[in-house]
């Protein structure tokens, strides 16, 4: 068996010093590694959730592309909110996180629908709809992977769910 090399940083850059924060090449020229320990918590937020950037236009110069991680408490459900004209992709890494919005395509009032998911199972939520994520679960945390189609996370947090009008905004 070959012993592979241990390159120092193990990132994708070896013969960048470990530990240069500002690299002379433009961050549009090259891959970032961005490692579990070194994820952002300082980006928008929703009460009852942590949300956690990874890769977005501040940590590594992305220009319609934000992603990162959320977590959700033991039986926590975050505030109602929306991602503004951010398309919305979810994975569900671990929990039993449950996802809710109204829906008015039956007849009569607002329906409210709880999509209940688990490991391995996606969401994709549309710009401007309101929702919110909970966890029921009395023990285990919900993690999620979150992909956005802008370059930072947009939070708009909201006084209670409502129901996007037909025209989308």
């Amino acid at each position: 068996m070959t012993e592979q090399p241990t390159l120092a940083g193990e990132g994708f850059h070896p013969h960048l010093p470990a530990g240069q924060d500002e690299p002379s090449v433009p961050l549009r020229n090259r891959l970032h590694h961005v490692r579990s320990d070194g994820l952002d918590g300082d980006t928008a937020q929703s009460g009852g959730m942590r949300r956690f950037a990874a890769i977005s236009g501040r940590t590594v110069g992305s220009e319609r592309l934000w992603m990162g991680q959320t977590h959700v408490a033991p039986a926590t459900a975050s505030s109602d909110h929306h991602h503004g004209e951010s398309e919305t992709a979810i994975y569900v890494v671990s929990g039993r996180p449950e996802f809710v919005f109204l829906d008015d395509s039956g007849d009569g009032e607002p329906e409210e629908i709880r999509l209940v998911t688990g490991p391995g199972d996606y969401i994709f939520v549309p710009p401007f709809v309101p929702h919110r994520e909970e966890n029921p679960d009395p023990a285990e945390e919900a993690v999620v992977v979150i992909a956005r189609s802008t370059q930072e996370a947009i939070v708009v947090n909201l006084p209670g769910l409502y129901v996007l009008p037909a025209d989308g905004a």
